[in-house]
């Protein structure tokens, strides 16, 4: 998002710029607010103005989108031991735009586990969201029984949809980053710590 951001800045004549300390202090912010942050005395007009140039800088420049994109250690494995299991189903539901989340699957090489039919990008970077997660995640479970649900995040968000269909919750962190604040049965800096305590 830093290099994104600090391209975006550039094309609209900006001389402010996002650091890589600013990245990780921010990380978890929807990308206006990003631009809210550096540019306080600008509007949300501004804001969305440039986010909306970034998505389409991230769509045009994959390079650049992706020179810092990487699958989270072990996630390949764990994702792997889950499907593993014959009734299980995952789902991925992003905060983010429909063709950049066929960017991060493809790229991360993890369409194996989410086909296009198991994967709902949620546009969150408006201030009048079209959907939530949890609006998702209540239509996908309708007229379904599964014995157990998991639900795997790093967002307040994530956390919260164990109030519409229970289950266990799992708020991951990297170790460069505080986790967020908010209520999880687990909060985890390693992926694998979902298949000890998950059977």
């Amino acid at each position: 998002m830093v290099d994104v951001s600090n391209r975006v800045l550039a094309r609209h004549g900006r001389t402010e710029r996002f650091t890589y300390e600013d990245g990780a202090k921010l990380y978890g912010s929807k990308w206006y607010e990003y631009f809210e942050w550096l540019l306080p005395q600008e509007s949300y007009a501004t804001w969305s103005r440039l986010q909306d140039d970034c998505f389409q800088t991230s769509e045009r420049d994959l390079a650049l989108q992706c020179r810092w994109l990487r699958p989270t250690d072990h996630a390949v494995a764990v994702l792997s031991r889950i499907a593993a299991h014959k009734d299980s189903h995952q789902i991925l539901v992003s905060n983010t735009l429909a063709a950049n989340l066929k960017i991060f699957v493809d790229v991360l090489g993890l369409s194996g586990f989410f086909p296009e039919s198991a994967r709902f990008a949620v546009d969150g970077h408006t201030l009048g969201e079209a959907a939530t997660k949890v609006e998702v995640v209540r239509t996908y479970l309708q007229d379904k029984a599964y014995k157990d649900l998991v639900f795997i995040g790093d967002s307040p968000s994530d956390m919260r949809l164990t109030a519409i269909a229970g289950g266990t919750s799992y708020l991951y962190s990297h170790d460069e980053f505080p986790f967020r604040e908010c209520e999880a049965n687990y909060k985890i800096r390693d992926l694998r710590e979902i298949l000890k305590t998950c059977r």
